[in-house]
């Protein structure tokens, strides 16, 4: 990376737990808060199904969520150890962690979001300064407070050809589209991973369709499909999100297993090829993120649909399972420097936005 001029890159942490409550993820980057330098060096930490209850028990903003909080944080603490002695790393010798904490209500059409962690127990406890509460500006001011990541996705696609689109297949689907002069529109294009994941666990009792291999087997139900692909959200313009279950489960219920995992895989796809008609221009590349991408039956329907390559995001030299920590490690550095970390073709925020609140190591100032 080029650094800016007067602003030196820096060492920074991103620390990412996700929907699924599964774990922390934690990454090293080398960022200046415009270019970054990935260093390869990211660690996940799974969460005890203990703990993992009591997260759930709190979703909503209800129980005890103080405790919850902490006991987040000190796992995060936890997690940054790992990682810096994975990489060799000392903590003096890194700025800043970002810290997103995790999502327990988000209602941004109620200008709503909360993502608990405590910012001044982690710096305590890991010696590195904080930045945490990315979303709350995006949200007051009349943003989705999500997605947040495509500035950091902008800047890792420094030199690939344009028009290109990131797609990032976890629960939901989101795409980044990046413009040939760097401007960037992003969205949920729809199902994901989620609707097929929970089709496949009550009729087989898998957690997952591996490798797409039950939807391989099955025959897509065109008018189970057309139903689907009638609601409404996929009128709506962009920027626009979904919550996974807004999608009811009556329309596919009827099927076989096999035949229902093709059909909602099915309907990922073609979800986001209808988002093509929502960015200004068509994509020369896509490239996938998320569990997603280890699905062979979704990577070979979009393929088939795009008719332009489509490829993990391995195929540029990028991490699928570290992208969101690098992520926040990047907006920390960006929220330090008082950048925009949302913009209105990522959020529908009105004007670019930064956000985040720092939290300095105790006797550090």
């Amino acid at each position: 990376m080029t650094p800016e001029p007067g602003f030196p890159p820096v060492l920074a942490i991103g620390l990412m737990s996700g929907t699924s409550l599964d774990g922390v993820d934690a990454a090293l980057i080398e960022t200046d808060g415009v270019g970054v330098r990935r260093t390869g060096h990211a660690v996940t930490v799974p969460y005890a199904p203990d703990f993992r209850e009591r997260l759930r028990a709190v979703l909503g903003d209800r129980g005890d969520v103080a405790g919850a909080a902490r006991e987040l944080t000190l796992r995060h603490a936890e997690a940054v150890g790992r990682l810096l002695e994975a990489a060799g790393v000392a903590a003096a010798a890194v700025a800043v962690a970002g810290f997103h904490g995790q999502t327990i209500l988000h209602r941004p059409a109620e200008r709503l979001t909360r993502q608990i962690g405590d910012g001044a127990l982690l710096a305590a406890a890991t010696g590195i300064a904080v930045v945490d509460d990315f979303r709350s500006a995006d949200v007051a001011a009349g943003g989705e407070g999500a997605p947040l990541v495509p500035v950091y996705h902008r800047a890792l696609a420094a030199g690939l050809e344009r028009p290109l689109a990131v797609l990032n297949i976890g629960g939901v689907a989101n795409v980044t589209w990046i413009g040939p002069d760097d401007d960037l529109v992003a969205f949920d294009t729809g199902p994901g991973n989620a609707l097929v994941d929970d089709w496949v666990l009550a009729t087989t009792g898998r957690p997952f369709d591996a490798g797409g291999a039950l939807a391989a087997t099955g025959r897509v139900d065109a008018a189970v499909l057309g139903r689907l692909l009638a609601y409404p959200y996929f009128a709506r313009p962009a920027p626009k999100s979904l919550d996974r279950d807004e999608l009811g489960r009556r329309e596919w219920a009827h099927l076989s297993p096999a035949d229902g995992a093709a059909t909602l895989a099915a309907f990922t796809v073609e979800a986001v090829a209808a988002g093509r008609d929502l960015v200004p221009s068509a994509p020369r590349r896509w490239l996938v993120g998320g569990g997603g991408r280890h699905n062979a039956a979704l990577l070979d329907g979009l393929r088939g649909r795009l008719g332009v390559p489509v490829d993990p995001v391995e195929a540029v030299g990028w991490d699928g399972d570290a992208l969101e920590a690098e992520a926040f490690a990047f907006l920390a550095v960006r929220a330090l420097r008082g950048l925009p970390l949302s913009l209105p073709g990522t959020t529908g925020v009105p004007q670019p936005m930064t956000g985040g609140r720092a939290w300095a190591v105790p006797g550090r100032g």
